[in-house]
């Protein structure tokens, strides 16, 4: 199955579902932010990369529902791995995006959760739990609901470097010569600011900064914003231009000459 054979009834019932997901994994994962309970183990046995009792219970609850309800769907999460299906779609799970920030107590981590197809994600949700902010983008969906309520999701019309704002989560991004690659494009830019994981991504598709500038991701780390993003106006590619739901280098962007700005920048020194 594509995207493009889905009926009107098809559409209802995924995005109703997308919500579902996201409302149990936000209430597993605000069972234990910022108590004392939260414990946190290392998966990295050279450096750090944790890993908590409620980014597995997040991702458990989201595959109980899958696996009753969507059985021939494949499933990617980050805590649980795969799981092979027939339908032609696929679940891309990451139950808490932002793990570091949500062991510190900040609220910059997110439940992301996309489906996607052979040709890459088509619905994504960026999900907030503690601020109560929902970002959702596909199949005819833009929108972020929350305490003020929802509004459509619009990226913004800036077009220069010089008048943009840029996120990333590390400042010590990549590779020697990917940081070289960032640096020149943040170099042009009137802001850059660190450490917002997957909210960053939201954000760029509500409208309030121009470019977010990666490396080192995975699939469960993008595929969600692609979806939320293009929904809203904005380009997602990997440093080259083109597909990034791999994961890999990954260059968000509010239109096509801020794009493509970035991305000669980057090339230059990449």
């Amino acid at each position: 199955m594509r995207r493009a054979d889905l009926t009107d009834k098809d559409i209802t019932s995924l995005i109703a579902l997308c919500n579902r997901l996201a409302d149990v994994a936000g209430t597993e994962a605000l069972r234990y932010f910022r108590t004392r309970d939260l414990t946190a183990d290392n998966k990295l046995a050279d450096g750090f990369d944790p890993v908590t009792q409620a980014d597995r219970a997040a991702e458990a609850a989201m595959r109980k529902i899958l696996d009753a309800e969507r059985p021939a769907d494949a499933v990617l999460g980050e805590e649980h791995g795969a799981r092979p299906g027939t339908s032609g779609l696929k679940w891309v799970l990451d139950p808490i995006d932002g793990t570091r920030a949500y062991i510190s107590g900040t609220a910059t981590w997110g439940v992301l959760i996309a489906l996607c197809d052979a040709e890459g994600p088509f619905l994504g949700v960026i999900d907030q739990p503690y601020t109560g902010e929902r970002f959702v983008g596909g199949l005819g969906q833009a929108h972020l609901s929350g305490p003020r309520g929802t509004a459509p999701l619009q990226t913004r019309a800036t077009h220069e470097l010089s008048a943009a704002i840029l996120f990333s989560t590390f400042p010590e991004i990549g590779t020697e010569a990917e940081r070289a690659a960032f640096q020149a494009v943040s170099a042009a830019c009137k802001l850059t600011r660190y450490g917002m994981d997957c909210y960053a991504y939201g954000l760029l598709a509500a409208g309030h900064i121009d470019l977010v500038i990666e490396a080192g991701l995975n699939s469960y780390d993008i595929c969600a914003p692609i979806a939320v993003i293009e929904a809203a106006g904005g380009i997602v590619t990997d440093w080259q231009g083109g597909p990034a739901h791999a994961g890999g280098q990954v260059l968000a962007a509010a239109n096509a000459d801020l794009h493509a700005a970035a991305l000669a920048r980057l090339q230059q020194k990449a």
